[in-house]
């Protein structure tokens, strides 16, 4: 994977750049109003005082166990940019969607909030199959999407900003690291079965196989939701990999550890890669039932630094002190942020415009939880990924932080 060395000092500058603990993101673009019909050339739902976004994620179904976290890291980051003032002098007004884990909802909702809504931007999906359901209409009517969630990268698309990682920033990089770290020669594949994971563990595949000079010992998928997990963990045991490989996804992951656990397959004589688990599953799962086992995200609530320490007390301080942070959640506030940088560069909401001053590569969020990340030009972030080991408390000891990694959704040989 590719990497520029004015990057790899990033750490170093997040540091000089950091002024206060402030909960919003350092930000240099210009806020002044300006008329409607200077910022909105396209019939948006644009006026003199508001700017009306869409937020659209599973609400209820199985994915509302990950997707509730998102929306409420959405919610908060409007929120502090309208106490900052809004955006060229507006307060965004919300219209909310839920996508009900069902794909064919998610493209419904997205022509909703395009066509009869006229949003200016729409914040959401979590799956790649709400994604790749939503993705033609976003296309055929051109509005903006950001999309917070790792995913298996293979795709850009003009209308989609991605705030999550990419293939080459979590899953070769988690199996490199396992291979390194564990000695590990031989993998267990296990997800859920649609897009995501496929492709992912097509990804990993390639890499263990072909790069790493492993043996995938076994692979298998379970319908999204589905809560039988004996007869894999039968396999399991049968093949004794190095490490289980996983991507099982939603409301089935409570399910698949509580079952492990039950087993008697624990860390104490496995290793378990996941790279579908984050704080908000395992506020579910219950820490004790992953407790060991690891995580490559690249974010962690446990974090320490200033800039993650003020956004983990605003996110409480608005959605109570038991609530939890994963990656994705914190993925998601980074979309309205990302959105008011390109907005107030571009002097616009129009869609050709935003997406014009996004493309240019100099767009950057010096004070963003997870560190400093800075947008590419094919629409994806400049990442860390860090490998979280899970604890009884339900948080992550980060125990690996890369390098920032530039993203590449078309890794050669991966595809």
């Amino acid at each position: 994977m590719s990497k520029q060395s004015p990057f790899r000092c990033a750490r170093t500058k997040l540091k000089t750049l950091i002024a206060s603990t402030s909960v919003g993101l350092m930000l240099t673009a210009n806020a002044v109003a300006l008329p409607t019909a200077e910022v909105n050339k396209t019939g948006l739902a644009v006026t003199d005082d508001t700017v009306t976004v869409g937020i659209l994620h599973s609400l209820t179904g199985t994915m509302a166990i990950s997707e509730t976290g998102a929306q409420e890291a959405e919610k908060l980051a409007i929120k502090q940019i309208n106490d900052m003032g809004g955006i060229l002098g507006r307060k965004i007004e919300i219209i909310q969607e839920d996508g009900a884990s069902d794909w064919p909802t998610f493209a419904e909702k997205s022509r909703k909030l395009l066509v009869k809504d006229k949003v200016a931007a729409v914040f959401g999906c979590w799956t790649s199959a709400s994604r790749k359901a939503a993705l033609p209409v976003f296309e055929k009517e051109n509005g903006l999407l950001y999309y917070p969630t790792f995913y298996e990268g293979l795709e850009q698309s003009k209308n989609v900003i991605y705030t999550g990682q990419e293939a080459t920033q979590q899953i070769i990089d988690g199996l490199n690291w396992v291979a390194k770290e564990k000695g590990a020669k031989t993998f267990y594949l296990i997800g859920s079965d649609y897009i995501w994971p496929r492709t992912s563990m097509k990804i990993a595949r390639k890499h263990i196989e072909n790069v790493l000079g492993g043996k995938v010992v076994g692979e298998q998928y379970k319908p999204l939701g589905d809560t039988q997990f004996g007869s894999v963990i039968n396999k399991i045991r049968l093949k004794k990999p190095d490490v289980i490989y996983a991507a099982v996804v939603g409301g089935s992951n409570v399910a698949w550890f509580k079952q492990l656990k039950a087993a008697g397959i624990t860390a104490k004589k496995q290793t378990l890669l996941t790279i579908s688990v984050t704080e908000d599953e395992v506020l579910g799962i219950g820490g004790e039932n992953l407790e060991g086992f690891y995580s490559i995200m690249k974010y962690f609530q446990s974090q320490d630094n200033p800039n993650n320490k003020a956004f983990v007390a605003a996110f409480k301080e608005m959605w109570g002190e038991d609530s939890v942070i994963g990656d994705v959640t914190q993925a998601a506030y980074l979309g309205p942020w990302l959105w008011k940088a390109a907005v107030e560069r571009a002097g616009s909401f129009d869609i050709d415009k935003v997406v014009a001053v996004s493309e240019v590569g100099d767009i950057e969020l010096t004070t963003a939880p997870e560190g400093y990340v800075k947008l590419h030009p094919n629409h994806h972030l400049w990442s860390v990924a860090r490998v979280g080991k899970w604890n009884k408390d339900g948080q992550a000891e980060v125990v690996y932080e890369s390098e920032l990694i530039e993203p590449d959704p078309f890794p050669a040989g991966y595809q």
